[in-house]
C-alpha cells in the first residue's frame, strides 16, 4: 500500500509527525510512504528512513508571485507528479485548507481529521474519510491517533520514538562536551535576550562545556557575535544548510533553545533539551521526549540563565543515570 503524507510546514509540525510514521512502520510493514512538504524542510523529512520520495511545494514562495507563469508551471508539474505516483491513500496530517488542496492534487482518496478536529474545518470538504481526534491533545499524539485510525492500528501512546538519527557530520575544533544554543526564532516575542544567552554560555563554560551557536539571518548573526564577543570560547557555526546544522546539533551533549524548529529536532534526536518558551504555550506543541523539558516564563518575571542551566544539569544527570542503570 502506497501512502502520501501531506504535512507541508512548519519545521516543528513536520518533526511532530515523525512518531506517527514510526508507529505506522512498525504496525504496517506493508506500507510505503512518500511525503509532500515545503521546499525549505525537505532535508528534515529526509531524516526519517521510512520516507521514500519527497515532493516539495513552495506555497510561501508561490503566494508572492501568483500571477507569474513559473508559479503555475511548478504547481502543474507537482500535480502531474503526484498523479503519476498513483497513491492508495493520502493522509492530510495538517488539517488546513492549503494542505487539503495539496492533498487533492494526487487524485487519490484522502484521510484527515473530522470537522470537530481539523484546525480549519473547511479542509474536511476535500476528504474522503474523516476521523475524530480531540483537539486538546499534544500535536504529536493527535497525529499518531490520526494515522492509527486511518491505517487500522492502535498506537502505543506510552512510548515515543521519532525514528530518526542525526545525519553524518562533525564540528571542527571541538572536543569534549558541547552545548548548542539555539537563540534564533521567528518572532521577536519568542526571543530570549542576548544577555541571558551570554550568561548561560558563561555558566556552561564553568561546567566544562563548550557553547556552540549559529545564525540564519543578520539579526541572529548579531546575537551570535555578541555571545562569542562576551564568551570567546563559544563556537559560531556560519549560516549553513539545515542538513549540516542537524548533523552538528545531533552530536551535541546538550541543547538549549528558544521556541524554534531546531529545538524540536533536538528533542526528537533524544538529546537533553531545555526549551525556553516566553510568548507561546508549550502544552500542545512544545518539545516532547524522554530528556526534553520546557521552561515557561512566569507572569512578570524572566527565565534566568541559572534556572536554565540547573534544568540542563538535571536532564544530563537523568540521561547518564538511564545509560548506567
Amino acid at each position: 500500500m502506497k501512502v502520501l503524507i501531506v504535512k507541508t510546514s512548519s519545521m516543528g509540525d513536520v518533526i511532530h509527525t515523525f512518531p506517527a510514521v514510526e508507529d505506522a512502520r512498525r504496525h504496517r510493514p506493508d506500507l510505503t510512504f512518500d511525503w509532500c512538504v515545503e521546499e525549505a524542510f525537505a532535508g528534515i523529512v529526509a531524516l526519517h528512513p521510512a520516507v521514500d520520495d519527497i515532493h516539495t511545494v513552495a506555497i510561501r514562495r508561490w503566494r508572492k508571485a501568483l500571477l507569474d507563469g513559473a508559479t503555475w508551471r511548478e504547481a502543474a508539474a507537482l500535480r502531474r507528479t503526484l498523479r503519476d505516483c498513483r497513491y492508495d491513500l493520502v493522509i492530510d496530517a495538517q488539517g488546513l485548507l492549503k494542505s487539503a488542496l495539496v492533498a487533492r492534487q494526487a487524485g487519490s482518496p484522502i484521510a484527515g481529521f473530522d470537522r470537530s478536529s481539523a484546525r480549519e474545518p473547511s479542509a474536511t470538504l476535500f476528504y474522503d474519510a474523516t476521523y475524530p481526534v480531540p483537539r486538546d491533545l499534544h500535536a504529536i499524539e493527535r497525529t499518531r491517533r490520526l494515522f492509527g485510525l486511518a491505517l487500522g492500528y492502535q498506537p502505543d501512546l506510552s512510548t515515543l520514538d521519532s525514528g530518526i538519527v542525526p545525519p553524518a557530520g562533525t564540528l571542527a575544533g571541538t572536543s569534549g562536551k558541547t552545548a548548542f544554543l539555539l537563540h534564533g526564532t521567528s518572532r521577536e516575542d519568542k526571543k530570549w535576550p542576548a544577555e541571558d544567552w551570554i550568561g548561560t554560555a558563561r555558566l556552561l563554560i564553568e561546567r566544562g562545556m563548550t557553547p556552540v551557536t549559529t545564525w540564519s539571518n543578520e539579526r541572529e548573526k548579531a546575537v551570535a557575535e555578541a555571545i562569542v564577543g562576551a564568551v570567546p570560547s563559544t563556537i559560531v557555526v556560519p549560516k549553513s544548510p539545515l542538513s549540516e546544522i542537524a548533523a552538528i546539533l545531533g552530536r551535541s551533549t546538550l541543547v538549549i533553545g528558544a521556541d524554534t524548529g531546531l529545538t524540536h529536532l533536538a528533542s526528537a534526536f533524544g538529546l537533553p533539551t531545555v526549551a525556553i518558551f516566553l510568548a507561546t504555550e508549550p502544552g500542545l506543541t512544545g518539545p516532547r521526549g524522554q530528556y526534553a523539558s520546557t521552561l515557561l516564563a512566569p507572569p512578570r518575571r524572566r527565565v534566568m540563565p541559572a534556572e536554565v542551566v540547573a534544568e540542563a544539569e538535571r536532564l544530563l544527570a537523568l540521561k547518564v543515570g538511564a545509560s548506567t542503570g
